[in-house]
């Protein structure tokens, strides 16, 4: 009874840990691709946040908000060096006046 048990431990152990091991490259495979695609994501909407308020020359304070959080994230996603150059450049300008400018974001 013994032997029939080692034998079939044997033989199920490495279909079992087979069939982990895949479960965890499918979650990482999923992982990397939600990662890739919200890093996308974050690049389109900071490239319109940079190219609206570069032409406009200032930025509300609301605006700045988002833009240093959505770098940040995009950033810790492995987001390149063409986004810090734009969130250097957001930095260089002034903060809107309060007074006829609001966040419409």
């Amino acid at each position: 009874m013994k032997e029939i048990l080692m034998q079939t431990y044997t033989a199920a152990l490495p279909i079992l840990l087979g069939y982990i091991v895949w479960l965890l490259k499918k979650q990482k495979q999923d992982r990397d691709s939600n990662n890739r695609g919200t890093m996308l994501l974050l690049r389109v909407q900071l490239i319109d946040y940079h190219d609206k308020y570069m032409k406009l020359g200032s930025i509300p304070s609301c605006a700045y908000e988002n833009f240093v959080e959505m770098y940040e994230a995009y950033h810790e996603l492995g987001g390149n060096g063409m986004v810090t150059k734009m969130y250097d450049e957001i930095q260089e300008l002034h903060l809107a006046s309060k007074k006829g400018e609001y966040c419409d974001e």
